[in-house]
């Protein structure tokens, strides 16, 4: 369950922080409150499962998927260059990510 929890916390990130770039600066109010509250909620459930997951494996994993996210709706959704180092630095990211997961014991 921990691990269920710390992959909706990782997509919660990625609204977050694709909500903090729609709010301009905080300017815009309703993207503001979706990123804010995203935000909340991601660190509550990143905290819970911490509980039963090392806190290096957790955070990483709980990073990297906002990272990918991020990266994913910037190109797709924000018409954000994909080049070619660009994605390797990505499959980078994912190889950490997955290295991490089989690493831990919980």
């Amino acid at each position: 369950m921990a691990w269920f929890v710390l992959i909706v916390a990782g997509l919660l990130e990625v609204v977050w922080t694709y909500f903090m770039k729609q709010s301009d600066g905080f300017t815009k109010l309703v993207p503001s409150l979706v990123a804010i509250g995203a935000s909340l909620v991601s660190f509550f459930l990143l905290a819970a499962a911490m509980k039963s997951l090392p806190l290096g494996t957790a955070y990483t994993v709980w990073t990297g998927i906002g990272a990918i996210g991020a990266f994913a709706v910037g190109v797709i959704v924000l018409q954000e260059p994909a080049t070619a180092m660009r994605v390797a630095a990505a499959g980078l990211i994912i190889a950490g990510i997955v290295l991490m997961k089989f690493s831990s014991a919980a």
